[in-house]
């Protein structure tokens, strides 16, 4: 690893190198959602839940800052504008922001009790795995990933209680796949940059057909998991919840005749697959209302 930042770097970029390494809006996101899943599990509204967001903002935060240090190499091929390739954050500082940022978080679960420190500090150390082996194992990453996705539901549904835990498995189980399925069509658009940098994803030892392919199998089994809370929140779930599954499918679906990872880039598979998951939180916090009110 390279030493401290350079000392010509005007203050203000390093600054913002710092924030952009972080991924505030993805940062804000995750711990908006570990509070979403903590008040649909029935948990009680108080200060418990500014810890809770803080734990999950900076858990994420460091996972996202351990992810860049890792892929500094492949950034150099694929997103040079980012943080470190582009000078703006050092190596070294960027390995201290991470772990700093993981030990507030765990701090931040402590208030929540025992078995919410257990999930944060389990999740920290996964993130830290992942960026340094797991992303470079085929699949096992981003298996890793969608677990890791799919934990926010679990841990704010921890955070309310065991015994309220049961009503978010739905939500955890379809986040995995929809994840699962788009981090396979992030690894299809950095084939080439993947394979450069030494990385032996999906996408890099089974080909760019055979990853979009079994992105769309996640796809399928996801919008069938969606399904799985109608019993919970009845026919305005199945009419909120449609729009997201068609967009999810619909983004797919553009993937499918893709043979370079140019080509999954261009037709925007990975956005409208995370825009359809957006419209699919959305659709439950709107039923979850309706079936309380």
């Amino acid at each position: 690893m390279v030493g401290g930042s350079n000392p010509s770097t005007p203050a203000p970029t390093v600054l913002s190198g710092y924030l952009s390494i972080l991924r505030p809006t993805n940062a804000v996101v995750s711990g908006l959602i570990g509070l979403f899943a903590y008040l649909v599990a029935g948990g009680e509204p108080g200060p418990i839940i500014a810890w809770l967001f803080l734990c999950v903002f900076f858990v994420t935060g460091a996972g996202n800052a351990a992810n860049d240090l890792f892929d500094a190499a492949i950034d150099r091929v694929n997103r040079p504008d980012r943080p470190i390739p582009s000078g703006r954050v050092s190596e070294a500082g960027a390995l201290r922001y991470a772990a700093l940022l993981s030990i507030l978080g765990c701090l931040a679960a402590a208030p929540a009790g025992a078995l919410p420190l257990l999930v944060a500090a389990g999740n920290a150390g996964l993130l830290w795995l992942y960026a340094a082996h797991l992303k470079r194992i085929a699949l096992v990453g981003h298996l890793a990933v969608g677990y890791l996705s799919a934990s926010v539901f679990l841990f704010g549904g921890v955070a309310a209680g065991l015994d309220r835990f049961g009503v978010l498995l739905p939500l955890a189980l379809i986040t995995f796949l929809g994840t699962v399925a788009r981090e396979l069509l992030k690894a299809a658009e950095d084939v080439e940059g993947d394979r450069d940098g030494g990385a032996r994803t999906f996408s890099v030892r089974f080909g760019i057909r055979t990853t979009v392919r079994l992105a769309f199998v996640f796809t399928l089994a996801g919008i069938a998991a969606s399904f799985l809370p109608y019993p919970l929140w009845g026919l305005p779930y199945l009419v909120l919840i449609a729009p997201a599954d068609l967009l999810i499918l619909g983004g797919v679906l553009r993937a499918v005749r893709c043979q370079t990872g140019t080509c999954v880039q261009e037709c925007r598979a990975t956005t409208l697959l995370k825009a359809g998951m957006f419209v699919a939180l959305a659709a439950f916090a709107v039923a979850a209302v309706l079936a309380q009110s």
